[in-house]
């Protein structure tokens, strides 16, 4: 660094600077990626997992999607809160915190003795998943000026990148060994523990007291409202008729809750959760719409890879989390280039663009795919997937955090992670439905041309492969391999959306501060300051 980063600006006119050596924001930093480590490892470690699982557990399609949906939907539910919280708390103590509610949850679902109690762990991961998330964004924020942010993204990307290559292959590795699928909740174990005491001795922050007051009414109504709307997309057509007075119900309450939500954060709570003021800014709108559709797309579709090299290609957990560096490899170097090249020029749209238009072409090309797809091929098409998602997801967040005040900085972070945490619920549980009725659809028709009955509740289920007769494998095996290429089409048009939001964002280059106490007394000061870092 040419200079060192200031420590966050307390929102006082008198309040002194603190300033932070490049030394010491690496020693905090240690602290804090591994705490976003542990946050990644919940997911990918599990993700090869499912499929025994849900057969261990006599578990059903949509069993699977929401032991994943449910630790989604807890991030997505709290994010916004433990930003809220940033603002107002110890951000070390936070941390720390929702690592202590990770461990409990882990530990409940490496003992789940039914899928119920699993998902229901799954949550409590997921609250503590969205701490994590949220507030190593928000720390780094406070720490780092946004030009030189860049530089510090590229190590949030290389972690992302390392958690999500070694998660699938030590959860592989752990579930082909004799500890089974529950080892995989025991891995994090212990980096949680160590991140915690990192963060005890290395991360030092000021303390910024304000007046307490948590949007509990609106928290609520948020949670209430996309929980409503995800179960009734998870169970439509399976449990009731898409056409049915229940589908009535539960999408007029789910709406009315949406409603109510936005009424009571614009108009009613002192401290909302989710500012609608923020919604002013241009940045910070496309920024936000444009999470929200690469959460559909990147997460809807990519969850079920695992399922696909699995039940559709045959492969072990280990081989199918090998399978998942060709993906994850292009993030990595992605991540890493772009976040470097970014902290240099602090210009970051031209990476945006060209991301999303790698993320178009990647989920295209995987919209080709099915059980007799070339893996050389499947693993080109994934990793484009992954280089266009590498220089999109971090930058994304760094564009929102250059367009606002330190005052606002958690909660327009957890915003931005909020909306696409909301994305990726809504993507995984309406591609879940999808590819529930499309295999049992495919199934059925598949086993009755080799003259089995396959209606009723059989073509839902997620079977052991390794105990069917060749006939009704190979049935299954394309079923599960054309409908999940399919999964990846329907997800196109979504990030179609999200490149053309960000074509329309408008690049402001990277500061090379934090927004000053007076900048953030007044929006009119911030705009003006922001022009002047433009012209120059």
């Amino acid at each position: 660094m040419s200079q060192a980063s200031p420590a966050p600006v307390v929102p006082s006119a008198a309040a002194p600077a603190v300033e932070m050596t490049h030394r010491q924001i690496l020693e905090a930093l240690s602290g804090l990626l591994l705490a976003m480590f542990v946050a990644m490892l919940s997911s990918t470690v599990v993700s090869n997992a499912l499929p025994r699982i849900v057969s261990d557990l006599h578990g059903s399609q949509t069993g699977y999607t929401w032991v994943v949906v449910a630790t989604m939907l807890a991030m997505t539910a709290s994010t916004p809160i433990w930003g809220k919280l940033s603002d107002l708390f110890s951000k070390k103590l936070l941390v720390q915190l929702a690592l202590v509610i990770y461990t409990v949850g882990s530990l409940v679902a490496a003992f789940a003795p039914s899928m119920e109690v699993l998902i229901g762990a799954r949550v409590v991961q997921g609250l503590g998943v969205g701490g994590l998330t949220a507030l190593v964004q928000v720390v780094i924020a406070t720490m780092v000026s946004p030009r030189e942010r860049g530089r510090y993204s590229g190590y949030v990307g290389a972690t992302f990148a390392l958690a999500t290559v070694g998660g699938p292959l030590i959860g592989g590795v752990v579930v082909d060994s004799a500890l089974g699928w529950r080892g995989c909740f025991f891995i994090g174990l212990p980096f949680a523990l160590i991140a915690f005491f990192l963060l005890q001795r290395t991360l030092h922050l000021p303390v910024i007291k304000r007046p307490v007051n948590i949007d509990y009414l609106g928290a609520t109504l948020i949670v209430g409202g996309i929980s409503i709307l995800l179960v009734w997309v998870s169970l439509a057509g399976n449990q009731f008729a898409w056409g049915s007075t229940t589908t009535a119900v539960l999408v007029a309450l789910g709406a009315l809750l949406l409603i109510a939500a936005v009424y009571v954060e614009a108009k009613v709570a002192i401290d909302p959760i989710i500012p609608m003021r923020l919604f002013k800014d241009r940045t910070i709108s496309l920024a936000t719409f444009a999470s929200v559709m690469i959460g559909v797309a990147m997460f809807g579709s990519t969850v079920y890879l695992s399922q696909y090299f699995q039940v559709a290609r045959g492969m072990t957990p280990t081989e199918a989390g090998l399978m998942s560096i060709a993906m994850v490899g292009g993030l990595f170097i992605s991540s890493l280039t772009t976040g470097r090249i970014i902290s240099n020029t602090g210009l970051w749209k031209r990476y945006l663009v060209g991301g999303m238009v790698l993320v178009v072409i990647g989920l295209s090309l995987l919209g080709t795919i099915d059980d007799k797809t070339s893996l050389v091929a499947v693993g080109a098409f994934m990793a484009i997937l992954g280089v266009g998602l590498g220089a999109t997801m971090q930058n994304l967040v760094l564009a929102v955090q250059n367009n606002v005040s330190m005052s606002d900085m958690g909660s327009a972070s957890s915003v931005v992670a909020f909306f696409r945490s909301m994305g990726g619920s809504i993507g995984i549980s309406t591609l879940g439905a999808l590819l529930s009725y499309q295999v049992a659809d495919k199934v059925t028709s598949g086993l009755a041309a080799i003259g089995i009955d396959g209606s009723g509740a059989e073509s839902h289920s997620v079977p052991d492969m390794s105990t069917l007769p060749d006939p009704v494998r190979a049935v299954f095996e394309h079923a599960f391999g054309a409908s999940i290429g399919e999964l990846f089409l329907v997800a196109v048009p979504f990030a179609v959306v999200a490149l053309v939001c960000v074509l329309f964002i408008k690049e402001v280059p990277l500061r090379t501060s934090n927004l000053d106490a007076e900048a953030e007394a007044s929006p009119e000061v911030a705009a003006e300051l922001h022009h002047a870092i433009a012209s120059k």
